[in-house]
């Protein structure tokens, strides 16, 4: 056996609501490894609909890695959102032209940069992850939370915004866990691993 097909639409069997997401994607600008899943409690074309602000000529990218687990309504808030707040007001007086497209002139908006979530996340339910975040490996976002800095790997977060509620390992397991990188390997190795993965015991996949 070599798992489900990871270029597959819909991986299970009449069953609309969970998609392999990156076969739905269509923006270039958001990029997904294989086997990470999206669950739409109504369409899962809505995902792009919760990507907010991602307007091209801005540019930034949401990346998001192999095996995640993304839940109904997790929306993505990306740089286009984003208003001056170093001057005396935030208003985007350009946008509305009419003797107004020249108050940007010589400036720029803040960027934050890209979205980066890592591999074998899990997003709960609600969750908001603003701009320039980026989720280290094996995090696990709470749900409702809003997440406006870094996660680091292995750590679970939840509220608003964000704070760390623990570590899910020992920083020892954590390390080798990051050394063997498992969404890597081929889906062979992973496939007879399985039974390894869902334990709690590190030791048993590098033997």
């Amino acid at each position: 056996m070599k798992g489900p097909d990871k270029d597959l639409k819909f991986p299970i069997e009449n069953y609309d609501k969970l998609c392999f997401l990156k076969n739905i994607i269509k923006n270039p600008n958001i990029i997904v490894g294989d086997y990470t899943y999206y669950d739409d409690f109504e369409n899962v074309e809505n995902f792009e609909k919760n990507v907010k602000y991602h307007f091209d000529f801005i540019g930034d990218k949401l990346i998001i890695g192999k095996f995640c687990m993304i839940a109904s309504d997790v929306k993505f808030i990306m740089n286009g959102a984003n208003h001056l707040t170093n001057s005396l007001t935030s208003y985007p007086f350009a946008i509305f032209g009419n003797g107004w497209e020249n108050a940007m002139d010589g400036k720029s908006y803040p960027t934050k940069g890209d979205i980066n979530i890592g591999n074998d996340v899990w997003i709960g339910y609600n969750a908001t992850i603003m701009g320039g975040v980026n989720i280290g490996d094996g995090a696990i976002i709470a749900t409702n939370s809003t997440v406006t800095k870094d996660v680091e790997p292995y750590t679970i977060v939840g509220g608003n915004p964000a704070i760390e509620i623990k570590k899910r390992f020992p920083e020892d397991v954590i390390t080798k866990l990051l050394e063997l990188q498992w969404w890597n390997w081929d889906i062979e190795k992973i496939t007879k691993n399985i039974q390894n993965l869902t334990d709690s015991n590190v030791e048993k996949l590098i033997g």
